[in-house]
């Protein structure tokens, strides 16, 4: 009689004897290993996320705008989140995506300001810059390894010129005169071109306060993870100014007069 199971056709495991009974010890590995196996790894499931940043080019300089809400998957978590965030005299930035990565781009901005203020050589970075060098960070960490799960937008103005840039997580970058991250991409992009692509040197500010007002109520009706509570940003030659929060005025009694969706009752 054959006394050993490897023998009889059921499949072999290394990691016992020929019965299955006792584990057999491990060599442990000594080859080559990936350098980067045991780096930092971020996001690569992003937990806390804001939706979208819209922003648009006016007569007097640059506005951007941001709600406050950071969800937590499908949970509305937090409601006070900022996500404008100035940078030096003359820019800000706004993000969509991963709160903890832009928590992260924050440092490393801040880093890059006090390095550049310590430098004292009469020089300072404008959006111009600061977008170069966050096209260069997203796209230094799109690996696996490190990604940073956010679009990005720069707007600033400086020596009289108006700037408004993107960036995402690929490291891709386009400048326009109107930019939405997010669902904002898909149902606030059009409202503002439409409103805004060929009077960008006309509008006033407060043309351009009720214009971006306008697209972030409707984001609100249509985008499960956005809010009514919001913050706009101001970027003109006078420096730079983000609002308070500010809640809009939004009611859903208009729904009841819907029809052409789902079972009716009239």
């Amino acid at each position: 009689m054959d006394h050993f199971p490897t023998n009889w056709g059921r499949p072999r495991n290394d990691a016992y004897d020929a019965y299955g009974t006792y584990p057999i010890a491990q060599r442990p590995y000594n080859g080559p290993k990936d350098t980067f196996e045991a780096g930092v790894q971020r996001t690569q499931q992003p937990i806390v996320t804001g939706t979208s940043v819209l922003a648009l080019k006016y007569k007097d300089g640059i506005m951007m705008a941001a709600d406050n809400l950071a969800s937590y998957g499908s949970l509305a978590r937090f409601k006070d989140i900022e996500r404008l965030y100035p940078v030096g005299n003359n820019t800000v930035i706004g993000a969509g995506g991963d709160m903890s990565d832009f928590q992260y781009i924050q440092s490393l901005l801040d880093s890059l300001m006090i390095e550049e203020f310590t430098a004292q050589d009469g020089h300072s970075l404008g959006p111009k810059e600061i977008h170069e060098y966050l096209s260069q960070v997203m796209y230094g960490r799109r690996s696996k390894i490190n990604p940073l799960w956010n679009s990005l937008i720069v707007g600033g103005f400086k020596d009289g010129k108006r700037f408004l840039a993107y960036v995402d997580l690929l490291g891709t970058t386009y400048s326009a005169s109107t930019l939405a991250t997010g669902y904002g991409a898909y149902i606030a992009q059009p409202l503002l071109r439409k409103a805004i692509e060929g009077y960008e040197d006309v509008l006033t500010e407060e043309q351009a306060e009720k214009i971006i007002t306008e697209c972030l109520k409707v984001l609100f009706y249509r985008d499960a993870r956005s809010l009514n509570k919001y913050q706009i940003a101001t970027i003109t030659d006078k420096g730079v100014n983000v609002s308070e929060s500010r809640s809009m005025e939004t009611t859903w009694s208009f729904a009841e007069g819907i029809r052409g969706y789902g079972s009716q009752t009239q």
